[in-house]
């Protein structure tokens, strides 16, 4: 039963580790390209659409970074829970006023398109792996709240 635990925890931890890591380092390498992609969202004023373009990749590199050295894995978890989180309220935005842009997660170019609908599934598949991680931290440490051993 152990096994299947570890294998619960380590197989979405570093999922979503390579996930994050290899979105964030996208983004960063084309943070121009990035600021288009958040400003077709059209939810930002002009100037926030650049803060978030660089802001961003970095916070995805740190948690994806973090999950990865298997260290603050459930602080960094609640970070991409709550950035999935937010993901998921844009996109469900873009679909229901029928926007049709790329989502801009994993080609900061557009020059391929991922339609709102499929990074929203995609989206869920992560908060499912994401919330997989947090349960299986906090039985590792001991109480599911307990930040001080994570």
């Amino acid at each position: 039963m152990r096994a299947l635990r570890l294998v619960f925890y380590h197989g979405p931890r570093l999922l979503l580790a390579g996930t994050f890591l290899y979105a964030g380092w996208i983004k960063a390498a084309d943070p121009v390209g990035f600021a288009r992609q958040v400003a077709n969202y059209q939810l930002l004023p002009y100037a926030a659409n650049y803060f978030v373009a660089a802001a961003l990749p970095f916070v995805e590199l740190l948690s994806g970074g973090l999950l990865l050295i298997n260290r603050k894995v459930r602080p960094a978890t609640l970070v991409l829970i709550g950035l999935n989180g937010i993901f998921m309220m844009a996109l469900a935005t873009v679909v229901f006023r029928g926007l049709e842009i790329d989502c801009g997660c994993f080609d900061p170019s557009g020059t391929s398109h991922t339609s709102a609908w499929e990074a929203l599934l995609r989206d869920a598949g992560l908060m499912v792996l994401a919330v997989l991680v947090w349960i299986q931290r906090g039985r590792q440490t001991g109480t599911p709240g307990d930040f001080s051993r994570n």
